[in-house]
C-alpha cells in the first residue's frame, strides 16, 4: 500500500476513534498529516464533515503554497490558518491534531495552570508542553496562525491553547493519536484530583524525566495502539477505509 493511502487510512481512523472517545466537537476542530516529503503538502478534513463519518477518500489534498478563500477548496478557514502554518513551519509536524477535548480543555481554562506529573501517564509530557496564554477569538489571521506555529519551538509537541483547547503534533497519525490519547487520558486524572480540593502529590521531576524516557523508548507502542484501532473499525466500520 502507498504511503498517502495508508495516511488517509490512519487520519481517517484517528477522526472517527476521536469521535467514539468524545473527543469530536459537532463539525469544528480539525486533523491533519503530512504526505510530501518536505511536509508542505497535507491531508486535512473537509469543512462541514463529521468525524465519526470520514472516510480515507474524504480527506482534502492541499499544499502549504495554496492561495485564496479556502472554502473554495473545501477546507475550514480555521483549519488552513492554523494548519498550513504549523505544516510550512514545523517540519517535525507530520501529523497535527486540534481538538477541544473536554478534559484538557478544562486545564486549559484554568488561569496560570500547567500541567502536573501526577501520574505515569502525565509523565509522558513531561518538558514537551507549550501555553498560549493571550486567546483572541478565532484563528481567522494568517497572523494568528504564524504565531501558534512559532509557540511549538524547537522541541515541544503539545499546546495548550487558553480559553480554547490543545494541539498535538508527531511524527506520525500513529503516534500523534497516541499522544492525543493519553493526554486526555493524564487530564481526566489530573481533573479530578483538583476536584477533591486535596493538595496533589507531584511525582519528582527527575523520576517524571526518567518515566518520560522510558514512554519514549518503549518499543512499538504507538504503531501497537493504532493497528488495534483499526482492526476494530475494519470490523465495526470498515467504510472508514474507502
Amino acid at each position: 500500500m502507498g504511503v498517502v493511502k495508508q495516511t488517509r487510512r490512519e487520519l481517517a481512523a484517528a477522526f472517527r476513534w476521536a469521535a467514539r472517545l468524545g473527543y469530536h466537537e459537532a463539525v469544528a476542530n480539525h486533523f491533519s498529516a503530512a504526505v510530501s516529503d518536505d511536509g508542505q503538502r497535507f491531508l486535512v478534513n473537509p469543512v462541514g464533515s463529521h468525524f465519526s463519518r470520514i472516510r480515507a477518500s474524504d480527506l482534502v489534498d492541499v499544499d502549504t503554497s495554496r492561495t485564496g478563500d479556502s472554502l473554495s477548496f473545501g477546507v475550514d478557514p480555521t483549519a488552513w490558518v492554523l494548519h498550513s502554518h504549523i505544516h510550512r513551519h514545523v517540519p517535525r509536524a507530520r501529523c497535527i491534531l486540534h481538538t477541544h477535548m473536554k478534559y484538557a480543555t478544562t486545564l486549559a481554562c484554568l488561569e496560570g495552570y500547567e500541567f502536573q506529573m501526577t501520574d505515569q501517564n502525565a509523565c509522558r509530557f513531561h518538558d514537551t508542553i507549550a501555553y498560549d496564554r493571550n486567546y483572541s477569538g478565532l484563528a481567522l489571521d494568517p497572523e494568528e496562525g504564524e504565531r501558534v506555529a512559532g509557540l511549538f519551538g524547537a522541541d515541544k509537541e503539545v499546546l495548550f491553547l487558553g480559553n480554547h483547547g490543545v494541539m498535538v503534533i508527531g511524527p506520525s497519525v500513529a503516534e500523534a493519536f497516541d499522544l492525543l490519547y493519553y493526554l486526555e487520558k493524564a487530564s481526566e486524572v489530573q481533573v479530578l484530583a483538583l476536584s477533591t480540593g486535596r493538595p496533589l502529590s507531584i511525582i519528582p521531576d527527575e523520576v517524571a524525566a526518567h518515566a518520560a524516557r522510558q514512554w519514549r523508548e518503549y518499543p512499538d507502542a504507538a504503531r501497537l495502539h493504532m493497528d488495534a484501532l483499526m482492526a476494530i473499525l475494519d470490523e465495526e466500520s470498515p467504510d472508514y477505509a474507502k
